[in-house]
């Protein structure tokens, strides 16, 4: 009589092998061997300072990466992020020094970046405009707006109240208050994005947008939405890194959407919609601000750093063009 006992470790073999797929397991790896290297080339790598400054570099920038992911993956992009993360900084700092209470000018800021995320959806839905050049045109005109109502000079917030400043300079026990909010917003998003019914339709339209529409999606409504929501995330991004630096500068985030995109992009999020992560995304984040330090601390020239960050940008969009090319 012969007996085969082999069947019940397929289901196994299975999991691990679609947990070896995984982009995220790639970047986990890629993230441990650079921490291994990284403690070796430098004794300050590792150090609790150097790790505390690498989280609150990457933390409030992460909350716009949430918002570019979850709008890359139903099919858009925004090149205005930093543009509108500085105006929601200039806005609220310029209604503080008019005497308005700086949580009431903070709520103001952050509706007025909501509005125009809400103006770029309008833009591309209903106009029919492609979100790059909608985006493009508003980063200019929001960094423009930005020089003009400060000119070109930063906001000194110096009399911002305590309670205020705690949102970016407080701690909870050990952990800076920035990185809790950080993490509530991406544990949030992340559930939501897995989880609802709402945000699932995302990903259906970012696939395929005509088969959505036929399949009763309301596909305009779910890009105008996610349109919406990147911007609201970067003009409460901005409140944080005024209360965090006790100033507004026109000038701050330039070049950040080139960090917020490659970081989705590195995380999975592709180009053409239909698939990403947060968590994938976040990661991507961790490896980029990883990089930065890394790259600090060796002494690497700032002008060399901005070279390294395109190319892993162009490494990640090429990896994404031949992935999709390879499922297409």
């Amino acid at each position: 009589m012969e007996i085969t006992a082999s069947a019940p470790a397929e289901p196994t073999t299975s999991t691990l092998h679609k947990l070896l797929r995984m982009r995220e397991t790639g970047l986990i790896a890629i993230i441990l061997v650079m921490f291994v290297i990284m403690s070796f080339a430098s004794p300050y790598f590792l150090t609790w300072v150097n790790m505390r400054a690498m989280v609150m570099a990457f933390a409030v920038e992460g909350i716009v990466v949430v918002g570019m992911t979850i709008l890359l993956i139903s099919g858009g992009i925004d090149l205005s992020v930093g543009s509108v993360t500085a105006l929601s900084m200039v806005i609220a700092g310029w209604l503080f020094l008019q005497g308005i209470d700086p949580w009431v000018a903070s709520a103001i800021a952050i509706a007025a970046c909501t509005a125009i995320g809400a103006f770029m959806g309008f833009f591309v839905t209903r106009v029919g405009l492609h979100h790059f050049i909608v985006s493009l045109a508003i980063m200019v005109i929001a960094r423009g707006a930005c020089l003009l109502g400060t000119g070109g000079r930063p906001l000194g917030l110096y009399t911002l109240p305590p309670e205020f400043k705690f949102i970016g300079q407080g701690t909870i026990g050990p952990i800076p208050l920035v990185i809790i909010i950080f993490l509530v917003v991406v544990l949030v998003f992340d559930f939501m994005l897995r989880r609802t019914t709402v945000f699932r339709k995302v990903f259906y339209t970012g696939s395929n947008e005509k088969a959505a529409a036929y399949s009763g999606i309301r596909t305009k409504k779910v890009i105008f939405l996610t349109t919406t929501l990147c911007s609201a995330l970067a003009g409460f991004a901005g409140i944080i890194y005024m209360a965090r630096f006790g100033s507004a500068q026109p000038t701050f985030g330039l070049g950040m959407e080139l960090n917020v995109i490659a970081a989705a992009v590195i995380g999975g999020a592709s180009l053409t919609g239909g698939s990403g992560t947060i968590f994938g995304a976040i990661l991507g984040v961790v490896l980029l601000s990883v990089v930065s330090s890394s790259l600090a601390l060796l002494d690497v020239s700032v002008y060399w750093q901005d070279i390294i960050r395109g190319s892993i940008l162009l490494a990640a969009v090429s990896v994404d063009h031949y992935l999709h090319k390879k499922r297409g």
